[in-house]
């Protein structure tokens, strides 16, 4: 059985959807920018020589991070953002398979 960890959506929104964009939609397309904008920070930050340019990214970086949880947080809130609790089988299965990759870095 799949459990939902969700809020009761809030707002009105359409029936049937239209190509005209709602609120989850406009939110939805922020919060995947979000994502997006932090992957090229990343990145970037990762082949940053400069430790003053570092810092000032690392900074942005995190201003970004923020902002995306609250996009999160509120279509969470709203009830426009689902996810699928995972039961005890599932997290011993994924904790397995990290525990077997760990075996394959070199020792230090």
């Amino acid at each position: 059985m799949t459990v939902e960890i969700a809020n009761p959506q809030t707002g009105q929104l359409p029936k049937v959807k239209t190509p005209e964009m709602n609120d989850r939609d406009y939110i939805n397309d922020l919060l995947s920018f979000e994502k997006y904008l932090s992957g090229g920070f990343n990145t970037g930050l990762q082949e940053m020589q400069n430790p003053k340019l570092h810092e000032t990214v690392q900074g942005i970086l995190s201003d970004i991070h923020n902002s995306q949880f609250q996009v999160f947080d509120t279509m969470f809130r709203k009830g426009w953002y689902k996810m699928k609790a995972a039961d005890a089988a599932e997290i011993e299965k994924i904790r397995t398979q990290f525990a077997n990759y760990s075996s394959q870095f070199p020792e230090f």
